[in-house]
């Protein structure tokens, strides 16, 4: 487990403190930038401050190449600001770099870049591409670790955006995975039902998402995911011999803002310092905030 995390048990308002704490840095980075994808950033910052600091992943900050580790890969990149946010939070990068987000020269750039940042296992960005590359990884390290090996198998663990679902090669993805029945991969879905051009239901309808990926043999779970509790439940279970998991996290865009929450128009633009401000003051007042 995450020795970065700060706690080895799950603590729920302790992870609820750092998902408000990576809201106001995505906030802060944004503003400084001038640009970016606050909406769909804030939507996860549930579900990666779960992952991290519940904990959930076996990842120690101190050894990112430790073969046994588990991997992330944040297949909707341009989602970047929160696992910068999270990076920050590990102590893996600086918090004065987050407000080099987008400039020049920086590593913080508007896609992930594996190259430039440590803790970012891929470069994403182009949607559709993650389940792929997860479905390869988890594939890859039950080769490498064998079916009966001693040591512990890696898992490896992805979110997606569900407009993203709306790639065909999501669902290539999520039949190779089951195919070869990959229960090292789990992948969460932010079902908070907007993407760039509006709702989802009117620009490519999904439907039932968590009955998709079931009907494709994966262990399919519905969750509300803005609940830390029910996120750590669904993520610490043990994974179902077989199958991948998916889990379908129900969120808002822009949670947290009540300026930006459900409003599609807030997937692709910064705030201002004044809407920023304002922004943080909400998270404040409904945060407990806890000094780990």
């Amino acid at each position: 487990m995450s020795d970065s995390a700060g706690f080895s048990a799950f603590d729920a308002p302790a992870v609820r403190a750092r998902a408000a704490r990576m809201r106001v840095a995505i906030l802060k980075m944004l503003t400084a930038a001038g640009s970016g994808h606050p909406g769909g950033s804030l939507s996860a910052a549930d579900m990666l401050a779960t992952l991290f600091f519940a904990p959930v992943l076996e990842f120690d900050a101190s050894r990112l190449e430790w073969p046994e580790r588990d991997r992330f890969i944040l297949s909707k990149g341009h989602a970047a600001p929160v696992l910068y946010a999270t990076l920050a939070e590990l102590g893996l990068i600086e918090a004065d770099e987050l407000a080099t987000l987008r400039r020049l020269g920086s590593r913080l750039q508007g896609h992930p870049d594996a190259s430039q940042l440590p803790g970012v296992e891929v470069s994403t960005g182009s949607l559709g591409q993650g389940l792929s590359i997860s479905a390869g990884l988890a594939l890859g390290l039950r080769l490498d670790f064998g079916l009966g090996a001693t040591a512990r198998l890696p898992r490896v663990f992805t979110v997606l955006g569900d407009g993203e679902l709306q790639e065909g090669q999501v669902w290539e993805a999520a039949q190779f995975a089951a195919n070869y029945q990959l229960e090292n991969l789990c992948a969460l879905i932010d079902r908070n039902m907007l993407q760039i051009d509006g709702p989802t239901e009117e620009v490519m309808a999904l439907g039932d998402v968590a009955a998709k990926f079931a009907s494709f043999g994966w262990e399919a779970v519905d969750v509300d995911g803005h609940d830390v509790e029910a996120l750590y439940g669904a993520l610490s279970a043990p994974p179902v011999a077989g199958k991948p998991r998916v889990i379908v996290a129900h969120t808002h865009k822009g949670e947290g803002v009540s300026f930006m929450r459900d409003q599609a128009g807030w997937h692709g633009i910064a705030p201002t310092e004044e809407q920023c401000a304002q922004a943080c003051a909400e998270i404040c007042s409904c945060a407990d905030w806890r000094d780990e």
